[in-house]
């Protein structure tokens, strides 16, 4: 006996057929404007033009009800903006290039720009596969952060007339947006000396910094600062003092762990690199009796908020993340190609007490 197949006719089985989403010119109508008032309200630019406030949100409550949406691709070859901004990061997982992110995003859509942000986990064959892919999306502005070459990055860029700006570490072909690690390196240190008290033996009576890459530029100014204010306090330092480990977690808890075990204790004060360098530190630490913990001063360069509820203080260099972008921003919206001029912003201390 066949089964019983529902005729075609029968309403449950009738294909009907997808909606037809409106045109712009189509919104324009309903709206009573302009087709390009509509334009200027869906890409974010009305503001420039001084469209009303209210005809903003009708407009923009149409095209929701309507689910209608910008296609950049389109708007891209006709206007020859595409209305995208791309980031490169280093990783995710770092808190302060997670927050950079997260304000990068916000910020851009601020300016009525679409953010793409990608990670390319400190690999610079990442970095310029990544930019030559965001730049066959027709991304109009490129901000690279924390890349380990930024230069050969630019000549993509350049090669395709893209706007970019580096972002955290400096370039030498483009404007370079940078927190003033010397300075703020220079600040933590003084601090960690002024908290710290004298230690037993010669070899713990000194400052230690762990963290960061050597060829790095922000770890090469971190540590100068560090350095010279050291030899100003206490005279020569010396090259045990300075461990460039690296910044991951674990290379880290294992670096304070071998110093530890070296200097039979901990010693007056330690300078951590990077907030990721702070994580894996405390990884051994957390082993240590309070007592112990209280008698080393600890300094991150780098803020991170569950630092302050740990049982010991830990001073920490705030980088002013909106001031990084902000300024980045302002350098995209400014002359054509601006010249690769170095901008460094000062980082906040926050204290541990």
């Amino acid at each position: 006996m066949q089964a019983h197949r529902p005729a075609l006719q029968d309403p449950l089985f009738v294909i009907k057929p997808a909606p037809q989403k409106l045109t712009i010119y189509e919104i324009a109508t309903l709206a009573d404007t302009s087709p390009s008032t509509v334009s200027a309200i869906l890409n974010g630019t009305w503001k420039k033009r001084r469209i009303a406030e209210q005809t903003a949100l009708h407009v923009q409550a149409l095209a929701k009800t309507h689910n209608y949406s910008v296609n950049r691709q389109a708007s891209g070859l006709r206007t020859s903006r595409s209305g995208l901004a791309g980031m490169l990061i280093p990783t995710h997982e770092d808190r302060y290039f997670g927050i950079m992110s997260e304000a990068f995003d916000r910020m851009a859509r601020e300016r009525g720009l679409q953010p793409i942000v990608v990670s390319t986990m400190r690999d610079p064959a990442l970095e310029v596969a990544t930019a030559k892919t965001l730049i066959t999306y027709q991304i109009d502005h490129l901000f690279v952060a924390g890349a380990t070459d930024p230069d050969s990055v630019s000549r993509v860029c350049k090669r395709h007339n893209v706007m970019h700006v580096n972002v955290d570490l400096p370039g030498k072909l483009a404007p370079s947006v940078i927190s003033d690690n010397y300075g703020g390196a220079v600040e933590l240190t003084s601090t960690l000396i002024e908290r710290s008290h004298k230690q037993p033996t010669a070899a713990r009576d000194r400052l230690y910094f762990v963290g960061g890459v050597p060829e790095d530029y922000a770890t090469q100014r971190r540590i100068q600062g560090f350095t010279d204010t050291v030899e100003a306090k206490f005279g020569t330092v010396r090259a045990q003092q300075v461990h460039a480990c690296g910044y991951g977690r674990e290379v880290t808890r294992d670096e304070v762990a071998k110093l530890y075990a070296k200097l039979c204790g901990l010693p007056r004060g330690l300078f951590l690199a990077a907030s990721v360098c702070l994580e894996g530190a405390i990884g051994f630490l957390k082993s240590l009796p309070i007592e112990e913990l209280q008698n080393c001063a600890f300094g991150s360069y780098d803020w991170d908020p569950f630092a302050t509820y740990l049982r010991f203080p830990v001073h920490m260099m705030r980088q002013d993340v909106t001031g990084l972008l902000t300024e980045a921003f302002n350098i995209m919206q400014g002359e054509r190609w601006p010249q690769p001029k170095v901008y460094e912003i000062r980082p906040h201390l926050i204290l541990g007490d």
